[in-house]
């Protein structure tokens, strides 16, 4: 029989995600609140009132619709170049019969620990040299470089938990590799291609590094280098940068409920073995 969970359990569940969402629910106050309440004292919760002068102050202030759109492109194109060329590659790093399938895997997964600062340099020089910069295909070039790893890894564990007798069969009955692949491979993995895909578009929409160096029009610049930006001469404005912290999670919030079944579904695929 299966127990019930104690009080002690919803106290600590409740503690846990209030510690998780603390920094969102401040950010959210913060961006509601009067501007003089927010540096005001002694430290409040809650302001005198509800405003969304911040908001307001932090869509005229900036391009900040622009950045959004800019970081959607951008994250677009990377999602779908990525997935493609990792699907193709983790099939057949786990499908086919090719040599040497563990050290192409190992090779993936040690070109991802390097750093993004470490490998700034020749892709900066890469970009400039063809005329990239200021460009979508100049952020997206590099993106696809630090996400192909990860997407490659991801898509080879769920791979290699689909049986081989359904490849075998359609093999049987006349079917080339490529057509076994997307006929058979591709639609049994789909809740893990969606997870991955869901998991490069966030890397790509949050990325700032490659975003800050590559691109320095102010119509080229991606969100998190826009907010970035939010700056006044003699101080700080942290309602307009709380307010457009509010404004560019939302899309990814209401992606991630809208697709939160199929996020699950391949975030457990093949770890129960039947």
């Amino acid at each position: 029989m299966q127990r019930k969970a104690g009080p002690w359990f919803y106290v600590f569940l409740l503690v846990f995600v209030f510690l998780v969402m603390f920094p969102f629910l401040w950010i959210f106050l913060t961006s509601i609140k009067p501007i003089g309440d927010i540096f005001g004292a002694p430290f409040a919760w809650f302001g005198s009132g509800i405003s969304f002068e911040s908001y307001q102050s932090a869509l005229t202030t900036r391009p900040l619709l622009r950045y959004m759109l800019n970081s959607f492109i951008v994250s677009t194109a990377t999602t779908v170049l990525a997935i493609g060329c990792a699907s193709f590659t983790a099939y057949a790093v786990t499908r086919l019969p090719i040599r040497f399938k563990g050290a192409i895997l190992g090779i993936v997964l040690a070109s991802s620990m390097f750093p993004p600062i470490a490998i700034i340099s020749p892709i900066y020089n890469f970009v400039t040299d063809f005329g990239l910069r200021n460009s979508y295909t100049g952020l997206v070039i590099p993106y696809i470089t630090i996400s192909l790893p990860l997407a490659i890894w991801i898509l080879s564990t769920f791979f290699q938990n689909i049986p081989y007798s359904l490849e075998e069969s359609a093999k049987l009955d006349g079917a080339t590799p490529f057509q076994t692949f997307r006929k058979i491979i591709l639609p049994l993995a789909a809740p893990g291609v969606f997870t991955t895909a869901i998991l490069v578009f966030i890397a790509a929409w949050n990325e700032y590094l490659f975003a800050l160096t590559i691109n320095t029009q102010d119509s080229m610049k991606t969100v998190p280098v826009g907010i970035s930006l939010y700056q006044s001469q003699y101080s700080i404005p942290w309602g307009d940068i709380t307010a457009a912290t509010v404004l560019v999670t939302i899309p990814i919030v209401i992606l991630v409920l809208i697709f939160q079944r199929r996020i699950v579904a391949g975030l457990t695929s093949g770890s129960v073995k039947e």
